[in-house]
């Protein structure tokens, strides 16, 4: 069984630019010259930053590193992207259900934090800045009696 090529070609000329080698679904080749300039933090940063953000948050990352290695790498900044997005706290715990249940993957995070209800926010009820609801009330009750129109 033979490798497939594709091949990219400039579009004014079709001048032969790339070929492609294909490999297995999932994987990638990027030749050094075709990679951006502006690369990722190397997988051993990013691992660091999870086990900052929470010990089952770094607990998930090497189980994503341990299994696939540098392919993980996206993988690995989308659990780091969910820690920022909803929290370390939530994070965390979505990540400890993942090692519980033995599934400890990028997609069932994801998935787990998009279906737990989120806590609700708590608003201040003593603040020096908020008055009494009554006193609320008598300012519209005031203005409501000034614009009136008197007949």
């Amino acid at each position: 069984m033979g490798r497939d090529v594709r091949a990219s070609a400039d579009p004014r000329t079709g001048e032969l630019l790339r070929e492609h080698l294909s490999g297995k679904r999932g994987g990638h080749r990027i030749r050094d010259a075709d990679r951006p300039r502006r690369t990722p933090p190397p997988l051993l940063q990013l691992l660091a930053r999870a086990h900052k953000a929470g010990a089952n948050i770094g607990a998930v990352c090497d189980a994503i590193h341990a299994r696939q290695g540098e392919l993980g790498m996206r993988r690995i900044q989308g659990v780091l992207q969910l820690a920022k997005q909803y929290g370390s706290v939530a994070a965390d715990d979505a990540c400890a259900a993942a090692l519980e249940l033995r599934v400890p993957e990028y997609r069932f995070v994801r998935r787990y934090l998009e279906r737990s209800p989120q806590a609700p926010l708590s608003l201040r009820q003593v603040d020096p800045l908020i008055r009494e609801l009554t006193q609320y009330r008598d300012l519209i009750q005031q203005r409501i009696n000034f614009e009136e129109p008197q007949s």
